[in-house]
């Protein structure tokens, strides 16, 4: 609805500056002392200048503002020229205060609409006899403009902010999107290195383990060569299925764990990004690797939070047993939030997605998440998990 509406406002001030145009235009060419063709020049240079506004509106939009002054500039001289030789122009103000007011900061905008309106006063004054009309008319036309163009302003910070929230939440869904895609193959990848690792590795390795008892049995069997031979592949085959089963699993926690890839990540990842994460893993944690993947990706998830919103310098990640249960917190020392809203919702700010994602995957393990917080105290994000044996 933006930009529809915006465009019929600029399409009505066009028309409002070159019908008054128009009007000043017929009334120097049917001057009863004769034609005013100065004047009329005069009116054709003022209107073709106008138009040719959008050649100097688009560069200030990209921060050059020099050639956006010079255009204003050119105008509003013409305009007070033509003013003082024709004192119909004076209606002219009106669409210059709309560009004042749109195109000029919120001060200058409003200095030059009490300045043209002080020249529009004069100029009627300095034409005839001086009347109320002629001191009221511009500075009520002021009033209006003033009132219709700071409304204006403000709607249009009000859509701008709307624009960049519904960006934000295209953006936070496409992101949750491919998170929940991805917490699938992640999961999907676990199951197939469970299965594999419980069947075809177990397996492997029992026939590998028989076939060795053969060979000691009898090392001088006549058929000794081809036991030796089926155990050697036997073990050839296991090496590739464990490679296959390392494969399959997140690389972070191919060599030391859980632990050793939240710790990789705080020292090369998180610190290059300017936050200082502290980890601690409790020791003997022997979780499956779903678990860990899961527990991984809940932490890389508050941590991306963190450096989006926090605005923090130190943060902390704690995982600990208890028994049968799994306790994970991330801490931080940013600039917090209220959670009134969001402890109910887990949506109540535009920031608080990246909190809905986590809640999301930790109720597919089956677990609870909480968050304490407060504006200017950080933030504590708490999951809590069944614990799992690794089988």
């Amino acid at each position: 609805m933006r930009r529809p509406l915006f465009a019929a406002l600029r399409i009505a001030l066009h028309v409002l500056v070159v019908a008054l145009s128009a009007l000043v235009l017929v009334r120097a060419v049917l001057d009863p002392a004769g034609p005013r063709w100065g004047q009329v020049l005069l009116v054709a240079l003022l209107v073709g200048t106008y138009l040719a506004g959008g050649a100097t509106v688009a560069p200030a939009r990209r921060g050059r503002r020099a050639p956006l002054l010079l255009w204003l500039a050119a105008i509003t001289l013409l305009w007070a020229v033509l003013v003082l030789l024709r004192p119909e122009a004076a209606y002219l103000v009106f669409p210059l205060f709309f560009l004042y007011l749109h195109l000029l900061r919120p001060v200058a905008g409003v200095l030059a609409v009490l300045v043209t309106t002080a020249v529009a006063i004069l100029a009627l004054g300095l034409a005839g006899t001086w009347s109320i009309g002629g001191v009221v008319g511009p500075l009520i036309g002021a009033a209006v403009a003033l009132l219709i163009g700071l409304g204006y302003r403000a709607f249009a910070i009000e859509s701008a902010e709307r624009d960049r929230l519904l960006g934000e939440l295209v953006d936070t869904r496409d992101q949750l999107a491919a998170t929940e895609h991805e917490a699938g193959v992640l999961a999907e990848r676990a199951r197939l290195a469970r299965e594999i690792h419980d069947t075809v590795a177990q397996g492997l390795s029992s026939i590998q383990m028989l076939l060795h008892a053969a060979e000691r049995a009898d090392p001088d069997g006549a058929g000794v060569e081809h036991v030796r031979l089926a155990r050697e592949t036997a073990a050839s085959s296991l090496a590739d299925t464990r490679r296959f089963i390392r494969e399959l699993t997140p690389p972070q926690l191919d060599d030391q764990g859980l632990g050793g890839a939240l710790r990789r990540l705080a020292a090369e990842d998180w610190s290059r990004r300017g936050l200082d994460v502290t980890v601690r893993v409790a020791d003997g944690l022997d979780l499956p690797m779903h678990q860990q993947t899961a527990l991984l990706r809940i932490a890389q998830g508050a941590v991306a939070n963190v450096l989006q919103h926090a605005q923090a310098g130190r943060a902390g990640i704690d995982l600990r047993a208890d028994g049968s249960a799994l306790h994970l917190e991330i801490s931080d020392d940013g600039r917090g939030f209220e959670t009134a809203e969001t402890a109910v919702t887990g949506a109540a700010r535009s920031d608080s997605f990246g909190l809905r994602a986590i809640r999301e995957r930790v109720a597919q393990l089956g677990g609870t998440m909480d968050v304490r917080s407060a504006p200017g105290e950080g933030t504590v994000l708490t999951v809590d998990l069944a614990r799992e044996d690794r089988p």
